[in-house]
C-alpha cells in the first residue's frame, strides 16, 4: 500500500478534473453550500406525502431560548441531522422541524438581564411581549447558529413554545385533561423555589452536594401525669420530667415549625416516649411524640423532629397524623412571624442565629461539620423548601404501570436507557405541578367564582385567552349567579407545553361540529380533536439527551397518551453528554467550556460532524481535538482521491462492460456488503460504527489499495471494467459519506455528476456484483505486498517477478494479481509458509502488578531476565504467581526459516533471499502478522505459531 501522503500527493499532482479545482477550501465552500439549500428548500417536507409507511417523521427537541450555542447543541443537533440526511435519501420523505422554547423562567430571566427590568413591574400581556421582543433576537441568532451547522432543518416547518398557535394547543391540553378528570387543584404542600418564587414539580429537583451541620438539640420532655392536672395546679404549668428528648437536625431555622416527634414503633429505648409530649427550645410550645414506621433508626438519636415543612417525610406525616400546620418561612425564603424574634431573616441567617441562642440557652449538645446531598431547583440551584400553597396538578400516580407499558412499548437506542426511565416513573412520589407562579408563560385558561369557588373553564374555541386581560366565558357563575368572577393569575410549567410537540407538529386542534346549533352543544360533544397531519403521528424517532428522560419525555408521553391512547413516538435516540478532556461536566464556573465557535473557527463543520459520529449514543464522552483532526484529514482524502478518479477516467457515467474483472467485480462486492452494513448501522443509532466502517473501507480498501491498482492499470491500458468500478464505487462513496460529511460530498457531487443536490438522491443500493471477499482480500494484500517490496528496493512497479508463491486462497484472482504486479509465474498453495515466531519481550504492566503483587516484583523482572517462566494459553506463571493477560503484553518476533531476508509491512511478512550473485533470485515470503494463538514449544524459549488457515504468502523471484 502506499503512504497516505504519498497517495494525497500523487491526487494534488495530478490535473485538475471534474470541475474540482485546487485545493478544498470549507471556510469559503461550506457557507455556500448552507445558504443554497435554505434557498433552494433542499431539506423542505413534502406536504403531499399523506402515506405514513413513505416519510419518516422526527419529533425535535425545542432549545431552550436563554443563551449561546454550545458544544452539547452542537453534538445533539448533529446525531438529529445525521438520521435526517439518511432519512431523506433512504426514505425520500422526511419530516425534521425545528422549535424554541422561549416559554418560562428561563425567558423571563434572560428578558430581565436584557433590559434591566423586573417582570414585576409591568402588567403580564406588556412583560410577555418584552419576553417576545427579547426571544426573537436570540432565536434569530440561533437560527443562524443551527444553519451553520449544516442542520437540515425544514425553515418552514418551525415552532415557538410561546406563539398563539402553541398556546391554544397547550390550554386545549388542560381543558381536555380537565374535563376527563385527570387534572386537580389543591391547596397543599408543593415544591417550592424562595429564589424563583415558585412552585416547581419534582422533575425540576435535582441533587447538589452542600456543607453542613449537624445539631444536638435537646427538647424537655413533659411530665405527662403533671400535664393531665394541669387545672388543678397551683402555678397553672405542667411539670418537666428534667429527660433530655436529643434530636439531630441540619436545619434549626425550623424549630418554629416543629408540630411532632417521632419514633420507631421496634424503638424499645425510646418506646416510653409515645404518647408524651415534648417543648420545643426557644420557642416553648410542646409538640406530641407519636410512633411511625417511617422513622429511620439509625440515624441521629432515633427520635427525630417534623416540621411543616422540611422534605417529604414532613409532608406524609402532615397528612397521616393530621398535624397542625405552622408555616416558618415565607414563598421568598424569609422567616414568617412565627420565627418570633427571627422574622424578616433569611433562612441562612435564622440558622445561624438560632444555633448560636441555642447555645446560650443549653439546649445546643453537640454541632459537627457534615456535607450531605440536599434538594435545589435545576434551574437556578437554590435549596427547595415545602410550602403550602394552591396549584393545579397533572394526576398521574394512579398510572405509573401504565405510563411503564407505554415505556416498553417504545424501542430505545440505546437499550440501556429504558432503565432510567423505568426507575424515574418508579421512583414518582407526587403528581405533576403544572401551575407556575411567574409573567413568561402560557396562562391557564381559568376564572373562579368568589362567592362559591366554582372553577370556570374558557371556551375552546376562543383559546387562547388570557385570564387577566381577557373576559371571562360568561357573566355570572353558573353555580351561584355571582358576577365576582376573579381570573387565575398562575402559568403553565413550561413543560406543560414542550410535552405536546408530537401534536403541536402534528396539528393537533379542536373543531367544533358545525351542525352544532346551542351553546351547550359546541362546548360539549358536538366537536372533536383532530390533526392537520395525522400521517406524522405517531412520530418515527424522538431524539434526546439523556439529561432530560423524566423531564421531556416522560411528560411527551403522559400528555400524548392521554389525549390520543397512543404512545407518541415509535423510537427514541438517547444522547449522551459532551465533556472536557478530564471527563467533568462543561460549566461557565469551572471555566472549562468549549465554545463551537471556537472549534469551527479552526476546523470545518463536516470536520466537527465527523467528530460528533465518534462516541456511541448514549454515552457521556470528552472533547477531543484529536477526532477533529481526523475528520480534517478524511475531508483532504476524499477531495484528493475524487481529483483522482476524474484524471483516471473523464466519463463520468460509463457503460458496464458485460464482464468485469475479477478485481473490479471484487470492489463493488465488497461495497455492497459494506453498504449493507453502514445501512444497517445507521438505521439502529450506531453512527460511530458505520462512520468507522465507511472511513476504514473507503480509506484502506479504495484509496490504498484499489485506486493504486487502477492507477496502474489505466496508465497501461484503457480498461473499460476498472473506468467502470472506478466510477461507480465513487458514486456510492459519495452518497454513503452525505449524511456525516454534507458540504465536501455536495461540492464534489454536483461538480462532476449531477446539479441536483445530492442530499435529494437515492441511498445507494446493491447492485448484482458478486465475487469471493476474501479471496480479493488476500489478492488486494498480495498486490500491495509486491509493490512494498519493489519500492523498498528500488525496483519500478512495472518490474518482472519471474515467480512468486502464493500461500493461501486467492481463486479467480491470480490473473488480477499477474497484471498489475507483472508476475510471469503465479503459484498458490494452502499450507501455511515456514514462518516461525518468537518472544522478543514480555511487558508488565506495573501500575497493576505492583499493588496487586508488591515486592514479587523484582523477582518477577529477573525471571523475564533469565526466562524462567511459562507463558500458557494467555496466563504467565512466575516466580510461583500466575499473571492473567491483562498484567502483561507480549512482543513477538517472526522469522523465515529458510534463507533470505525478512521485511515486515503492516500486516504482512516478508522474506527475501539471493539465490546466486550472477543472477539475482529474490525469494518473498508474505504472511499475516495480526495476533494468533501461540502454543509453547518448551516451558521457556521460542514459541512456533499454531496453524492459521487465513495466512497468505508470496515466494518472488526476479
Amino acid at each position: 500500500m502506499s503512504t497516505d501522503d504519498a497517495s494525497d500527493a500523487g491526487a494534488d499532482a495530478t490535473a485538475d478534473s471534474d470541475g474540482l479545482d485546487g485545493s478544498y477550501e470549507p471556510s469559503e465552500i461550506e457557507p455556500a453550500w448552507q445558504e443554497y439549500w435554505v434557498e433552494q428548500g433542499v431539506h423542505e417536507y413534502d406536504e403531499s406525502v399523506t402515506d405514513p409507511n413513505t416519510l419518516f417523521s422526527i419529533d425535535t427537541p425545542p432549545p431552550t431560548v436563554s443563551g449561546d450555542l454550545h458544544m452539547g447543541h452542537l453534538y445533539q443537533f448533529t446525531l438529529q441531522d445525521f438520521v435526517a440526511r439518511f432519512r431523506r435519501m433512504f426514505e425520500e420523505t422526511t419530516y425534521f422541524p425545528f422549535g424554541y422554547d422561549d416559554n418560562g423562567i428561563a425567558s423571563e430571566r434572560l428578558t430581565e438581564r436584557e433590559l434591566d427590568i423586573r417582570h414585576q413591574d409591568f402588567e403580564r400581556r406588556e412583560f410577555q411581549e418584552k419576553c417576545r421582543d427579547v426571544c426573537t433576537e436570540y432565536e434569530d441568532a440561533f437560527t443562524d447558529d443551527v444553519q451553520s451547522l449544516a442542520v437540515s432543518v425544514d425553515w418552514d416547518n418551525t415552532y415557538k413554545t410561546i406563539e398563539p398557535r402553541v398556546q391554544r394547543i397547550s390550554q386545549l391540553s388542560f381543558i381536555d385533561l380537565y374535563e376527563r378528570g385527570r387534572e386537580y387543584r389543591q391547596k397543599a404542600p408543593a415544591i417550592w423555589c424562595p429564589d424563583c418564587e415558585t412552585a416547581i414539580s419534582q422533575v425540576e429537583m435535582e441533587g447538589a452536594e452542600r456543607d453542613s451541620h449537624y445539631n444536638d438539640v435537646a427538647f424537655t420532655h413533659v411530665d405527662s401525669e403533671s400535664q393531665r392536672d394541669l387545672e388543678q395546679s397551683s402555678d397553672n404549668q405542667p411539670r418537666d420530667t428534667g429527660e433530655d428528648i436529643v434530636i439531630s437536625t441540619t436545619r434549626p431555622e425550623l424549630l418554629p415549625a416543629c408540630v411532632a416527634m417521632f419514633v420507631h414503633p421496634d424503638d424499645e429505648e425510646n418506646a416510653h416516649l409515645v404518647g408524651e409530649t415534648a417543648r420545643v427550645p426557644l420557642f416553648d410550645h410542646e409538640v406530641p411524640i407519636i410512633e411511625d414506621e417511617r422513622v429511620d433508626m439509625e440515624k441521629g438519636t432515633g427520635v427525630v423532629m417534623s416540621c411543616t415543612f422540611g422534605d417529604q417525610t414532613d409532608i406524609e406525616w402532615y397528612q397521616a397524623h393530621d398535624l397542625p400546620l405552622r408555616v416558618a418561612i415565607d414563598e421568598s425564603g424569609t422567616m414568617t412571624d412565627l420565627a418570633e424574634e427571627y422574622e424578616g431573616l433569611s433562612t441562612d441567617e435564622a440558622r445561624e442565629e438560632i444555633v448560636e441562642d441555642l447555645d446560650d440557652e443549653g439546649y445546643l449538645r453537640d454541632r459537627w461539620e457534615i456535607s450531605h446531598d440536599v434538594n435545589v431547583h435545576e434551574r437556578c440551584a437554590t435549596d427547595v423548601e415545602f410550602l403550602v400553597t394552591e396549584q393545579w396538578y397533572v394526576e398521574i400516580l394512579d398510572k405509573k404501570e401504565e405510563y411503564l407499558q407505554a415505556g416498553r412499548e417504545m424501542d430505545w437506542y440505546p437499550e440501556k436507557m429504558y432503565t432510567r426511565y423505568k426507575h424515574w416513573i418508579e421512583g414518582l412520589e407526587w403528581d405533576w405541578c403544572i401551575s407556575r407562579q411567574r409573567d413568561s408563560g402560557i396562562p391557564i385558561p381559568v376564572w373562579y367564582c368568589e362567592d362559591c369557588g366554582e372553577t370556570i373553564i374558557a371556551d375552546r374555541e376562543t383559546l387562547p385567552v388570557d385570564p387577566l386581560s381577557d373576559d371571562p366565558p360568561v357573566d355570572a357563575c353558573p353555580e351561584c349567579a355571582s358576577d365576582d368572577l376573579r381570573p387565575e393569575e398562575d402559568v403553565f410549567d413550561t413543560w406543560a407545553t414542550s410535552s405536546l410537540t408530537p401534536l403541536i407538529n402534528a396539528g393537533w386542534d379542536w373543531r367544533r361540529d358545525e351542525s352544532a346549533e346551542t351553546a351547550d352543544e359546541v362546548d360539549g360533544a358536538s366537536g372533536e380533536f383532530t390533526m392537520d397531519r395525522p400521517q406524522l403521528y405517531p412520530f418515527d424517532l424522538r431524539p434526546q439527551g439523556h439529561d432530560i428522560i423524566s423531564f421531556w419525555l416522560f411528560h411527551t408521553v403522559v400528555k400524548c397518551y392521554e389525549h390520543t391512547g397512543e404512545v407518541p413516538f415509535d423510537a427514541t435516540m438517547i444522547n449522551g453528554m459532551v465533556l472536557d478532556e478530564n471527563r467533568e461536566a462543561m460549566s461557565k464556573s469551572k471555566g472549562n467550556v468549549v465554545r463551537p465557535e471556537e472549534v469551527l473557527d479552526r476546523f470545518p463543520v463536516d470536520a466537527a460532524r465527523y467528530w460528533a459520529a465518534g462516541t456511541s449514543i448514549g454515552d457521556d464522552f470528552p472533547f477531543k481535538e484529536q477526532d477533529l483532526v481526523t475528520g480534517e484529514k478524511l475531508l483532504r482524502k476524499l477531495w484528493n482521491a475524487s481529483k483522482l478518479v476524474g484524471h483516471l477516467v473523464d466519463e463520468t457515467d460509463p457503460q458496464e462492460p458485460e464482464e468485469l474483472a475479477a478485481i473490479d467485480e471484487w470492489l463493488l462486492a465488497k461495497q455492497n456488503a459494506v453498504i449493507e452494513e453502514v445501512t444497517e448501522k445507521l438505521e439502529n443509532y450506531e453512527f460511530s460504527k458505520a462512520r468507522n466502517q465507511l472511513r476504514g473501507f473507503f480509506w484502506n480498501t479504495f484509496c490504498d489499495d484499489y485506486l493504486e491498482i487502477a492507477k496502474q492499470r489505466l496508465s497501461e491500458t484503457d480498461d473499460p471494467s476498472t473506468a467502470y468500478a472506478l466510477r461507480t464505487a465513487h458514486r456510492r462513496f459519495l452518497k454513503l459519506f452525505a449524511p456525516l460529511l454534507p458540504h465536501i460530498t455536495e461540492e464534489i457531487w454536483q461538480s462532476v455528476y449531477s446539479t441536483e443536490s445530492i442530499h435529494t438522491t437515492d441511498w445507494p443500493t446493491t447492485t448484482h456484483h458478486e465475487a469471493d471477499l476474501d479471496a480479493g482480500e488476500t489478492a488486494t494484500a498480495v498486490i500491495g505486498a509486491l509493490r512494498r517490496y519493489k519500492s523498498e528496493h528500488q525496483l519500478p512497479l512495472n518490474a518482472e517477478l519471474d515467480r512468486v508463491e502464493v500461500y493461501g486462497s486467492i481463486d479467480g484472482f491470480e490473473s488480477a494479481i499477474g497484471e498489475v504486479m507483472h508476475v510471469d509465474d503465479l503459484i498458490a498453495f494452502d499450507e501455511d509458509p515456514d514462518v516461525t515466531t518468537e518472544i522478543d519481550e514480555i511487558s508488565l504492566d506495573y501500575s497493576q502488578v505492583g499493588p496487586k503483587f508488591g515486592g514479587k516484583v523484582g523477582e518477577f523482572d529477573a525471571a523475564l531476565e533469565s526466562g524462567d517462566y511459562e507463558l500458557d494459553d494467555g496466563t504467565l506463571r512466575l516466580a510461583g504467581e500466575a499473571l492473567d493477560s491483562d498484567l502483561f503484553e507480549v512482543r513477538e518476533e517472526r522469522t523465515y526459516a529458510g534463507d533470505g531476508e525478512m521485511v515486515e509491512a503492516d500486516d504482512l511478512v516478508v522474506v527475501v533471499d539471493n539465490w546466486s550473485s550472477s543472477r539475482r533470485l529474490n525469494h518473498a515470503i508474505i504472511a499475516p502478522t495480526a495476533s494468533s494463538p501461540i502454543i509453547p514449544s518448551s516451558p521457556r524459549g521460542p514459541l512456533k505459531r499454531a496453524s492459521c488457515p487465513a495466512a497468505s504468502a508470496v515466494k518472488a523471484s526476479l
